[in-house]
């Protein structure tokens, strides 16, 4: 039997499930030889939330991030999570702009396209699929595991072989809220296996606790693949530490005994150990134990870091569990939908209406595009009255075909839009552009000279510590945005990262 392969996620689910995807470039880098050389399946890099946090909070170009991390981890696959016809956004996109974005995805180094629909309507993944494919590279379709009254293990299996018969190379199962318990995960992956001939991989969280039991039950069924992740960006609302699936697996046929050094996992663990500290903005214990409660109302672990941080901005913090008790409510009445974003922010948005101003007193716009069938084909049928509340605010009826198909072709006009502002016209800032235009103009736009910043001394290492990634002399800062005067850089010393910004002197 051949051992199971993990895939590793510090890099960005790690870091979007427990902080709040908040972890720089800069302070990836410094991690990649150890990663590159540890021989996992697949290391996830990019897609998610990382391209919006990169240009919203961060100040960096995302498709910058993927050109450095593709040179820096060269020998392992590079993985990306797609949302399908909504790219890396919260809307749909014309198929122009998403064949665009994956061609440019490609062309800076991403190798398999994992693909999902929130819905998981599979006329949202066409376009993504035939572009990756004539891309050259690994369409990895995804279903998207959830539990309702209107989704079964029978109906994910018929997924699984409409997803192989599109053309995609693998299929991921993935539970995005850590629901799928260990019967369920043997009898689903025994099934596709039985139905289909291409690669099955498992991504879980661990936020109820399931995830390793979970991963095991699949090991023993055939799964081929499973996604891990290193602490502290493990577990809780992440996926299982690698070093602890390890040891699960240990005596099993399958665990890939001596594949992962232990050693330079705990070395990784040492350094993102400190950039876990230097991100305690954006961390919570909350995040990081089990909570058997997301059995009802699933939010993926995802999301809950970002959620707790926006209600907290929202001056809601103490109506967290009053939040997410009307989680499962709104769920039912916009047709029993699966919690992955962009669906999961939209659920979670309008439970958080509900419960500020009352319910539906204020209906969000993306909760009526989901009634209105602009997302895709819900699972369920939408409430009636909400769905008359819905065409009535909108002013038409609710859309029965592929939203796509009724979207114009932008890559043109969004090209022309840039060089009315005075930026490049490239497919790849075209497309960020299209769904992110006001976050792409401030990371471009010139900014002002600043004296720099005098960075702090970093604390000497105690006689005992042991280093976390080999110490490497400083190198030259490299420009986070290289555009007009006064370019931002990121100076790493001792191991931490110092925004500064240098002015130029005549």
């Amino acid at each position: 039997m051949k051992p199971v392969i993990f895939n590793n996620t510090v890099l960005r689910d790690g870091h979007q499930s427990l902080a709040a995807t908040r972890m720089t470039t800069a302070q990836m880098l410094p991690a990649c030889a150890d990663l590159d050389g540890l021989g996992f399946g697949a290391l996830e890099t990019w897609g998610g939330a990382t391209i919006d946090s990169c240009l919203r909070f961060l100040g960096e170009n995302p498709f910058e991030r993927l050109g450095k991390l593709k040179a820096a981890l060269p020998k392992t696959p590079h993985m990306m999570l797609l949302r399908g016809q909504n790219i890396v956004q919260y809307t749909s996109f014309p198929d122009d702009v998403v064949t665009a974005f994956v061609k440019c995805s490609a062309e800076r180094g991403m190798d398999i396209f994992r693909i999902f629909d929130a819905l998981n309507d599979t006329r949202n993944l066409v376009t993504a699929v035939k572009a990756v494919k004539a891309a050259g590279k690994h369409a990895q379709g995804v279903i998207c595991y959830t539990t309702s009254p209107v989704h079964t293990v029978d109906m994910f299996l018929q997924l699984g072989v409409e997803l192989e018969a599109m053309g995609c190379d693998s299929i991921c199962v993935k539970d995005m809220a850590g629901l799928i318990p260990p019967h369920i995960a043997h009898t689903l992956i025994k099934g596709l296996k039985e139905r289909v001939k291409i690669p099955i991989v498992l991504h879980s969280h661990d936020t109820a606790g399931l995830a390793g039991a979970a991963y095991y039950a699949a090991v023993d069924a055939g799964v081929d693949s499973i996604d891990v992740s290193i602490t502290p960006f493990a577990n809780g609302t992440g996926q299982p530490d690698t070093v602890r699936m390890v040891a699960l697996l240990e005596g099993h046929p399958r665990c890939p005994t001596g594949a992962y050094d232990p050693g330079v996992l705990q070395r990784l663990r040492d350094y993102f150990s400190g950039v876990y500290a230097d991100l305690g903005k954006f961390t919570s214990p909350a995040n990081e134990r089990v909570d058997s409660d997301t059995l009802c109302y699933q939010v993926p672990g995802g999301m809950l870091s970002n959620f707790r941080n926006q209600l907290k901005e929202q001056n809601m913090a103490d109506k967290f569990d009053q939040v997410m008790l009307e989680i499962p409510y709104v769920r039912k009445c916009l047709g029993w939908i699966p919690l992955v974003t962009p669906t999961s922010q939209i659920v979670g948005t309008q439970a958080m209406l509900n419960v500020k101003f009352g319910r539906w007193k204020n209906l969000s716009q993306p909760a009526i595009d989901i009634l209105l069938g602009k997302y895709g084909r819900t699972p369920g049928p939408v409430d009636p009255e909400l769905l008359a509340m819905a065409e009535k605010k909108a002013g038409q009826k609710r859309i029965e075909g592929r939203a796509a198909d009724l979207l114009e072709p932008r890559m043109d006009k969004l090209k022309a839009e840039l060089k009315e502002k005075g930026f490049p016209a490239t497919d790849e800032l075209a497309v960020l552009h299209a769904m992110f235009p006001q976050e792409l103009a401030k990371v471009l736009a010139p900014k002002p000279a600043v004296a720099p910043a005098s960075p702090a001394p970093a604390a000497p290492p105690s006689a005992a510590a042991t280093p976390a990634v080999p110490a490497a002399p400083v190198a030259a800062p490299t420009p986070v945005i290289g555009h007009g005067p006064g370019k931002k850089y990121n100076l790493t010393l001792g191991g931490r990262v110092y925004p500064v910004s240098v002015e130029e002197v005549a």
